[in-house]
């Protein structure tokens, strides 16, 4: 009896511990996460003015992204060619724009103009890149202007997990003003983003779906504020569906949603006249040393938000310490 308890207790805790992750450089200088032994996720560093994950894959295996700009798929819808993956940008910190890239904009007119506000979030070096039970990747960059100069520098943690049939990644940012006082301007493109795989989106009618913690579905979740939101649908023959939670301790909780039927899935915490929400700007100054704390888990679940416990997923969340 004591050898089956026993060997029963060895498989629970097998059970509970089966992810292993392996955290690694690659050769362009991002970071590649494995779980056991498969490709989870990618931090690219070098083929855009910011870093992005790209590719993500879900619980089955499956891409959670859009694929383009990066690779063309047929039948992916190709706009904005700024949504890469799980990204960040803000279209105006310190008077430049990271959400944006230069094919963005055209080449005469006002995108040329649009073009001389670009700026670029710039990594600089990984302070942590572990693996284990959970994979981290703790990377630090800088906002600099077209001449290099540092606009801000921000601290990304970002901690990827299996928990029962999902996968979650933990993403952890702070801007902070490490280059005298600096003005975070209140705008619609800005904020934690993931641009969802076409056939997931609402536009693509064949069952995509987004709802948040408030009921607000499609096209009226934008703009409002709530504790989580969740994208689901199809995705290559299954029911799938990502969902961002936004922690109590983030700045501006519960955010506001710049979610859009077409695929685009941010929480904007920074526009709050552009998002009609206010009549009065929600720009922030931050004088030297002080910090904006950006807080969200991403969950990657099988079947819909009900079918992926993600109210549930929130109530845990929200009791952590971030």
């Amino acid at each position: 009896m004591k050898s089956l308890v026993l060997l029963a207790t060895l498989l629970l805790t097998a059970f509970v511990s089966a992810a292993d992750f392996t955290v690694e450089k690659t050769a362009t200088g991002g970071a590649l996460v494995k779980v056991d032994g498969q490709v989870f996720a990618e931090y690219v560093v070098d083929q855009a003015n910011k870093p992005y994950l790209w590719p993500i894959y879900g619980p089955t295996g499956k891409s959670m992204t859009r694929s383009y700009p990066m690779k063309n798929v047929e039948g992916e819808k190709q706009d904005h060619p700024h949504h890469r993956g799980l990204n960040f940008g803000h279209e105006n910190i310190g008077g430049f724009n990271t959400w944006a890239e230069e094919a963005s904009y055209g080449t005469t007119g006002k995108g040329s103009e649009q073009r001389k506000l670009l700026g670029r979030i710039k990594h600089r070096e990984f302070k942590e890149l572990t693996g284990g039970k959970t994979g981290v990747i703790y990377a630090l960059s800088d906002y600099v202007d077209q001449e290099g100069k540092v606009i801000i520098t921000e601290e990304r943690c970002m901690t990827f997990k299996v928990e029962g049939e999902s996968r979650l990644i933990d993403v952890d940012v702070d801007l902070i003003a490490s280059n005298g006082t600096v003005k975070v301007d209140d705008r619609k493109d800005a904020g934690l983003s993931i641009r969802v795989p076409h056939s997931m989106s609402v536009d693509a009618k064949e069952g995509g779906k987004i709802i948040n913690s408030e009921g607000n579905k499609d096209a009226d979740a934008w703009g409002k504020r709530a504790t989580w939101c969740d994208f689901n649908g199809p995705v290559e023959g299954e029911q799938l569906g990502i969902a961002m939670l936004n922690h109590p301790s983030s700045f501006r909780h519960p955010t506001p949603w710049h979610a859009r039927t077409y695929g685009l899935f941010t929480a904007n915490p920074f526009g709050l006249s552009q998002l009609k929400l206010q009549t009065e700007s929600g720009a922030v100054e931050l004088k030297q040393d002080e910090r904006i704390k950006l807080r969200h888990r991403f969950i990657f679940h099988k079947g819909d938000e009900k079918a992926g416990k993600i109210a549930e997923a929130f109530a845990a969340y929200a009791k952590e310490t971030r």
